[in-house]
């Protein structure tokens, strides 16, 4: 028999031969766990496949991934050759499917897993590093697997550490996958993504996007949404732009004040941006050619080649004393309204924060050094408003108390 598994493109790369290390991380509703499931039953279907699902804790069968595989098995019409048991899954060709918690496992009862073909971590966020050192070379049958699905929480986090740093072991794809990624992301669930991006970016960039959590006693900005909405043709445009080039990006923003509140339309980011590019990066933002554009003064020699290709009103930041500090207390005494297509200037402020003591884990009163290139650029971009804000009339009008008799 012939069965045909539409599998979306992004989880192709692990697919590919002789791989040791396959791992999917990002946000709800993209599709991890399915990919694994189907790809399970595709296995077992070609050939003898033996696979545990583990987990850190594991108290019952409902915790883990075998009602998913239970699904798909009927939904590819193959229940015929499958044996769902209470407490495993027997397939065809001898395959087995087991579910098992890595926390009950010691070092000599983990020995039992030795010939098995295959390990699916799922939520492997929660898996210990202890767990992690106990499975990893128990799966060691030749051409033996590890599958890796999960949530991230913290960079620090075992399984990121090991699959998602600079140096991950030979065999390894990973590839990061979010709903926007899922064809068939269902519309009871985009409900609950749109409802948690209006109301809760943080929780929205972490379940939905899948970044990793923050803590938000130090976030810098809680004043801020994600929205759609359409420009206001009066609206008078500010731009402002931070330069990059080999690890910073060059980054140029839109944005319009109204009332209280702060909306961005349009981002322009870029890393390893050549000046020579700079111009056409920047005419990807409507209308920038047009409008006054606030820039970084650190690179005069950019500010001049950009006034000479097509944009003659950009000028240079007036920098000084506490402009950071008081640019920033700006920015926050605003609702800010976000576009969902200014994804990087989404990503900063989710994740700018003050700087945390590492002996006391208190948070400190000064601002991070990172995750800041477009917040800089929108800096810049409403500095005209805010020192128009600050400036006192030479001549102040004071109320006099009068009595008039007659």
């Amino acid at each position: 028999m012939e069965l045909e598994i539409k599998t979306p493109r992004v989880f192709l790369p692990l697919l590919t031969e002789n791989l040791r290390y396959l791992g999917a991380h990002g946000g709800r509703g993209s599709g991890k766990s399915h990919f694994f499931a189907e790809h399970a039953i595709e296995r077992a279907l070609i050939g003898k496949f033996h696979l545990v699902c583990v987990r850190e804790v594991q108290k019952t069968l409902d915790q883990s991934v075998k009602k998913l595989l239970e699904t798909k098995i009927e939904e590819f019409g193959v229940g015929h050759l499958f044996d769902c048991q209470q407490a495993r899954i027997i397939g065809p060709n001898g395959s087995l499917f087991i579910f098992q918690g890595m926390q009950d496992h010691t070092a000599d009862s983990i020995k039992s897993l030795e010939g098995f073909d295959a390990a699916w971590i799922e939520e492997a966020q929660s898996l210990s590093q202890r767990s992690l050192d106990l499975l990893r070379p128990t799966i060691r049958k030749p051409g033996s697997q590890i599958w890796a699905s999960w949530n991230p929480k913290a960079a620090t986090d075992p399984i990121d550490v090991l699959l998602r740093s600079d140096d991950p072991p030979p065999g390894t794809v990973v590839v990061e996958v979010n709903w926007r990624d899922n064809p068939m992301f269902p519309d009871v669930l985009r409900e609950e993504m749109e409802y948690d991006r209006g109301r809760d970016p943080d929780k929205y960039a972490h379940v939905w996007e899948g970044k990793y959590l923050q803590r938000s006693d130090s976030k810098v900005f809680k004043n801020w949404s994600i929205q759609e909405f359409d420009t206001d043709p009066h609206a008078v445009l500010r731009f402002g732009a931070d330069w990059g080039f080999s690890v910073d990006p060059t980054t140029l923003v839109r944005c319009y004040i109204t009332g209280r509140k702060l909306y961005i339309d349009y981002e322009a980011y870029r890393v390893g941006c050549e000046i020579t590019d700079t111009p056409a990066l920047f005419m990807s933002v409507l209308e920038s050619e047009k409008w006054p554009i606030t820039a970084d003064s650190a690179r005069p020699e950019t500010i001049s080649h950009m006034r000479k290709n097509g944009f003659p009103k950009i000028m240079s930041a007036v920098k000084g004393a506490k402009s950071l500090e008081d640019g920033v207390s700006w920015l926050q005494s605003f609702d800010i309204i976000v576009h969902p297509r200014c994804t990087h200037t989404i990503d900063e402020l989710t994740h700018y924060s003050y700087k945390v003591d590492p002996l006391t884990d208190k948070v400190l009163p000064q601002l991070g050094d990172k995750d800041n290139h477009v917040i800089d650029a929108l800096r810049y971009a409403c500095e005209g408003a805010r020192r128009a804000q600050n400036v006192s009339p030479i001549v102040q009008v004071r109320p006099v108390s009068m009595k008039v008799g007659w």
